[in-house]
């Protein structure tokens, strides 16, 4: 009978062995991390990054798509900051933001809130006040110029029946028309907002709210110290989307009013398209954006430090 010895590696053998196996199977781990990252990753790159990019650097050059780019430097920044149709862009911007952004947080929050119940048929409604942020923006707009129409709309015509003469000319109006479109952004975008909020009521455990019962706090003050606390990387987050939303704000006002009467509702959006589609000014155009990327940029930052600071 024939006896059969294998012989055992020593120790210091099987160590290299054991690192070569991880060393390849940590390979073969990131190649299907890539492999499932790299498809999007490449629409990102060839869709926004690439144009991003090129969107900066002709911020830095005179082109109008027919001839070749020429060095301009900042003659665009000097142009754009003595332009008067920036000036009143970048104001109506600021103005819709500052309307926009808390209105719609006030209102999902409160939406929310009131949804946030257990009750027969809370599904439909929930649904329902979601519904106009999945609805056709064009549509959206041409019910609400005929709800705001000066003469024959229903809402003047409301305000007239409850005594009110001289009512807004909204749309056709220059100091109503801007909060026209902030009315109609905020009616459309809360239901979206509203899910969120939802989100995090129902993440919030019932063990906080019971011992605020047990200390003796209402619901008032239940709301204050642990609903509106539990809540706040919810905030956070809704007043990001909401913030960057508001300064990138675009088609709602184009379809709406169009810039107008005059350049009361005209938006830093709008203008970049005006300079950039519509006269070939692509790199007026792009400081533009160039501009309104660098607002976002510090809006942003200044939030994120804000919320740092409060977590500490």
């Amino acid at each position: 009978m024939t006896t059969i010895t294998q012989r055992r590696a020593p120790a210091g053998e099987e160590t290299p062995r054991r690192d070569r196996r991880d060393r390849r199977g940590l390979r073969r781990s990131t190649l299907i991390g890539w492999s499932f990252i790299l498809p999007n990753f490449l629409g990102f790159a060839l869709f926004t990054l690439v144009p991003v990019i090129a969107a900066f650097v002709l911020a830095f050059m005179n082109w109008d798509s027919y001839n070749p780019p020429t060095w301009a430097g900042i003659d665009n920044f000097v142009r754009l900051f003595r332009d008067d149709d920036f000036r009143v862009a970048l104001t109506n911007t600021v103005l819709y933001a500052l309307g926009h952004v808390p209105l719609t947080l006030a209102l999902s929050l409160g939406l929310a809130l009131l949804l946030n119940q257990k009750l027969r048929g809370i599904a439909f409604f929930r649904v329902a006040i979601f519904f106009p942020y999945i609805t056709s923006l064009v549509a959206i707009a041409i019910v609400w110029n005929m709800l705001f129409d000066p003469t024959s709309g229903p809402i003047n015509q409301f305000l007239h029946a409850i005594g009110i003469a001289n009512a807004p000319g909204w749309t056709a109006s220059t100091a109503w028309a801007l909060p026209a479109v902030i009315i109609t952004s905020v009616w459309r975008d809360m239901g979206y907002y509203m899910v969120l909020f939802l989100a995090g009521l129902q993440a919030i455990p019932r063990e906080y709210y019971e011992a605020a019962q047990m200390d003796g706090a209402g619901r008032w003050r239940s709301f204050w110290n642990v609903t509106l606390p539990s809540l706040r990387p919810t905030t956070f987050l809704v007043l990001v989307l909401l913030s960057v939303s508001s300064f990138k704000v675009f088609d709602l006002v184009f379809v709406m009013t169009q810039g107008g009467p005059g350049r009361a509702t005209l938006v830093l959006s709008q203008l970049i398209y005006q300079d950039g589609i519509l006269n070939g000014e692509f790199g007026y155009s792009s400081a533009i954006s160039l501009v309104l990327f660098v607002i976002v940029l510090v809006v942003t930052v200044f939030q994120f430090r804000i919320q740092q600071r409060r977590e500490r």
